[in-house]
């Protein structure tokens, strides 16, 4: 387990968005964060497979796709095939969890399992010795540029806690308001894996990159 910065292209411009890629390639961002959305799950329509396929082409980072789409097993072979390297999907949309991390598995790739800010952590809990990363939202999905919600970081200790407590090494990603400024405390509470969008795409991308990546390498991996 390690800091992984992983920057949303949810926040990138899509004029240039190989270009901004390159600069994230060449700052250290070993992850890009790809959020799906189907405006059902979430009232927001965002990245689809077309999308994954052809920056698929032009980057080696490991795409880390996000959906936040209603019963995702219809999909995860699709974006498996578009180029995904880990898989991240909802609880609240899956009536069968563990049929989706199966499913996800058998397509050889990183298992992920989500929940919103509102959904109590006990709904991931029976499934952190079958995934490789559980992501708290730390906003209400749908989109970004919005605050950063400080109550969730009682909720990533306690996911931290249950880990160590099963002996399990799982990576925390958390998405949502992250920015320099509370970096240190996500951290701290045991995120390890940092998804920003706005943070990370306004200004310069491949300073701002550094600067998270510097502010991480302060703190103990898993938290305090």
């Amino acid at each position: 387990m390690k800091h992984i910065m992983a920057p949303s292209i949810l926040a990138a411009d899509y004029r240039i968005l190989g270009e901004q890629l390159r600069v994230l390639d060449e700052a250290g961002a070993e992850w890009v964060h790809i959020d799906v959305m189907d405006g059902m799950f979430v009232p927001n329509i965002a990245v689809g497979v077309p999308i994954i396929s052809s920056i698929r082409k032009g980057s080696d980072r490991f795409f880390d796709v996000h959906l936040m789409i209603e019963d995702p097993i219809r999909y995860i072979d699709v974006f498996a095939d578009a180029g995904a390297d880990g898989i991240t999907f909802h609880v609240e949309a899956a009536p069968d969890p563990g049929a989706v991390i199966a499913a996800i598995r058998a397509e050889g790739k990183k298992a992920g399992i989500s929940l919103k800010p509102g959904t109590e952590l006990a709904s991931v809990l029976p499934y952190l010795d079958q995934v490789d990363l559980v992501l708290v939202m730390t906003v209400e999905p749908g989109f970004g540029g919005q605050a950063f919600r400080e109550d969730m970081l009682d909720k990533i200790r306690e996911l931290r806690r249950s880990c160590r407590e099963k002996g399990l090494d799982t990576d925390i990603e958390v998405d949502g308001g992250i920015t320099l400024g509370n970096l240190g405390a996500v951290l701290d509470a045991g995120a390890n894996v940092i998804v920003a969008g706005s943070s990370m795409f306004r200004g310069d991308i491949g300073k701002n990159v550094k600067d998270f990546t510097a502010e991480a390498g302060k703190h103990p991996v898993g938290g305090t």
